[in-house]
């Protein structure tokens, strides 16, 4: 049983006014001293991985609005303990009964907690990163690993592809980037992506797993994480990421990690986490059902690349306007997931004019 391994809510602890019907604390399953709440129907579980802050967020989250009819939420209270062995578990249950989990921790190396929670799921997982730098190095003996490394280098490693939003160019070794490069993943530095973030979001639409990392928002907006700097997205921006997240068909875990009630000010940043939770649910509320297992429903564009000489073949979802990239070598069964590739209406327009993006080239090379 789940609650083997959670600490219920304290409603009085909370000290929250009478909630009206339509906030969402009044319209979630909420686990409650004695009272653990039947999972049938349940499409998000809530999950702190640490007391304090499972506190602040509650604060924040639970007065907001809840506009989203036949979207069912639990929040089931805070792990005992942040580790491995009480973790896992709850997430490899909550995979295998179709619920996507919410996560939020104080570590940011509880993300690949987070990978490995999914890994009993996937043979292949595409995971998306948003953060200030790319925990990932060179392997040298005798050095302490960065984060994604155990991911990236484990012998039989179940990662298709990692991918980073809003890098800092400031933090991260030349080396770094070229250990990207070299692996065929993806990154887009942080002036890119603010400056049309429409174009981050087939990124995130790829991805099985999104991990926020505080860090990647500036520090005036986000105070409560350690080692805060003075750059990174906004509010405003970190919410319409969010909501992307939760508009992708193939997103089945998402996470915020490296948040520190204690160095809140005025629960201003578990405010910000609890606004990203609400536009991941309403992005979910506002799912599509154009996840292209098979392209019915999607009209086809061949472009002619003249300089490469070989077509490649767009297709376009009529009921969301989002396009996606077929792989143009033959996948393999284990791949089929992967094969249609999410793009933007700006990347087909650079086939068009026979350029392919370096990303869609990127992901064509991941095939081979």
């Amino acid at each position: 049983m789940l609650d083997n391994w959670l600490s219920p809510i304290s409603l009085g602890t909370l000290a929250l006014p009478d909630l009206k019907e339509d906030q969402l604390g009044s319209r979630m399953q909420i686990y409650t001293e004695g009272k653990f709440p039947s999972l049938q129907g349940i499409q998000i579980a809530i999950l702190a991985l640490n007391e304090r802050e499972g506190l602040a967020l509650r604060k924040a989250l639970y007065p907001l609005s809840f506009p989203f009819e036949g979207l069912h939420v639990a929040d089931l209270g805070t792990i005992r303990k942040s580790t491995e062995e009480f973790i896992m578990p709850v997430l490899i249950e909550l995979h295998e009964s179709g619920i996507l989990p919410i996560i939020v921790g104080t570590d940011p190396a509880l993300m690949q907690i987070q990978y490995k929670g999914l890994q009993h799921e996937l043979q292949h997982i595409n995971m998306v990163a948003i953060d200030e730098t790319i925990r990932l190095s060179i392997p040298e003996e005798g050095a302490k690993p960065d984060l994604f490394n155990e991911i990236v280098f484990q012998e039989k490693s179940k990662l298709f592809n990692l991918g980073i939003i809003g890098c800092q160019t400031h933090f991260i070794l030349p080396s770094t980037y070229r250990l990207m490069e070299e692996l065929h993943f993806d990154y887009i530095r942080l002036g890119t992506a603010k400056t049309n973030l429409s174009e981050v979001e087939p990124i995130i639409r790829d991805a099985d797993l999104l991990g926020f990392q505080l860090a990647s928002i500036k520090q005036s907006e986000a105070p409560g994480q350690e080692n805060a700097t003075p750059s990174g997205f906004n509010v405003e921006e970190i919410c319409q990421l969010s909501r992307y997240g939760g508009m992708s068909e193939k997103v089945k875990s998402f996470g915020v990690f490296g948040y520190k009630a204690a160095l809140d000010r005025k629960a201003q940043t578990a405010n910000v986490i609890a606004q990203m939770i609400w536009y991941f649910l309403d992005g979910l509320q506002n799912r599509k059902g154009d996840f292209p297992v098979a392209t019915d429903g999607l009209t086809e564009y061949i472009v002619e690349l003249k300089s490469l000489d070989f077509t490649v073949t767009f297709w376009k979802s009529q009921r969301s306007g989002r396009w996606w990239l077929q792989v143009p070598v033959k996948t393999t069964k284990k791949h089929q997931r992967h094969r249609l590739i999410p793009c933007s209406y700006n990347d087909y327009k650079m086939a068009s004019q026979d350029e392919l993006p370096d990303r869609l080239v990127n992901a064509f090379k991941r095939f081979l």
